[in-house]
């Protein structure tokens, strides 16, 4: 099946980043780019019928141009790019792309600074995350060219790695130098026989075709620990599994995945 890369514009300023990360990547998963944008239509209240028809299609037309021109900018022609523009809402537009045959990913930006970051994720990225069955590639706005040499995949028992997604994530990346860390944030004191026992099970279950490790982290900190492994570096990407604490406690109550995110510059992936 063809692989593309759904990538969700708002024309802001991580946009181009945005582009030129996921264009970087395309070149060397031959995948082709369907840019998408869902428009804001502003339409007086006692606006008839046809013309708010009419204002909609002006509003969308302009957003296509928009698109063409980024894609003319950043896009080289040897990378097929389409694009997609409504005024639907993004959860309605994206399962009927999902519905057509391809591999996708889906990319969005995460931005804001202060306190706004830190609820961006509880927000838009968030929301497309809940509401899509799909991986998602969740990325800060600084990085915008792409590098895979480590990936740190964290691991629960509660919610255990859909390993089908992870595979099929896999098959976007170039396998060669490429390692693996499975890694777990254990609570203090807490028994870690079985997360070890799953851990190794992962570690030997890819060891065929990657270089595995694994590592169990454990402390009142877990984002001070988590930074201990990794580094910090643009050529790592960190992936969790929808649901798991690693994406909802501890980013809501400790923000350990959102803080990854900005201070690391880490680009996230989230297995649904």
């Amino acid at each position: 099946m063809n692989k593309r890369f759904i990538i969700l514009i708002d024309f802001s300023e991580y946009s181009n980043n945005l582009i030129m990360y996921a264009c970087d990547w395309s070149k060397q998963a031959n995948a082709e780019i369907l840019l998408v944008h869902q428009s804001i239509v502003l339409v007086p209240a006692l606006t008839d019928n046809e013309s708010r028809q009419q204002i909609t299609q002006h509003t969308n037309e302009d957003a296509i141009q928009k698109l063409k021109e980024l894609a003319k900018e950043i896009i080289p022609p040897t990378v097929k790019v389409s694009f997609n523009v409504s005024e639907s809402n993004l959860q309605i537009t994206l399962p009927k792309l999902l519905s057509e045959p391809f591999d996708n990913l889906i990319f969005t930006g995460i931005k804001g600074t202060g306190l706004l970051k830190k609820i961006f994720l509880g927000s838009t990225a968030l929301r497309i995350i809940d509401s899509t069955k799909n991986i998602i590639v969740a990325m800060p706005k600084e990085i915008k060219t792409f590098s895979h040499d480590k990936i740190y995949v964290g691991v629960t028992e509660k919610h255990p790695l859909n390993i089908l997604e992870l595979n099929k994530f896999l098959n976007f990346i170039d396998t060669k130098n490429m390692s693996i860390t499975f890694f777990y944030l254990a609570k203090p004191n807490e028994k870690t026989t079985g997360i070890e026992k799953l851990l190794n099970e992962l570690k030997e279950m890819f060891s065929e075709k990657y270089k595995t490790s694994i590592a169990i982290y454990e402390g009142n900190n877990p984002f001070n620990d988590i930074k201990k492994i990794i580094n910090n570096n643009l050529d790592e990407l960190l992936i969790v599994q929808k649901g798991s604490r690693l994406l909802t406690d501890q980013l809501f109550r400790r923000f350990l995945i959102n803080e990854l995110v900005y201070e690391g510059q880490t680009p996230l992936i989230v297995l649904p």
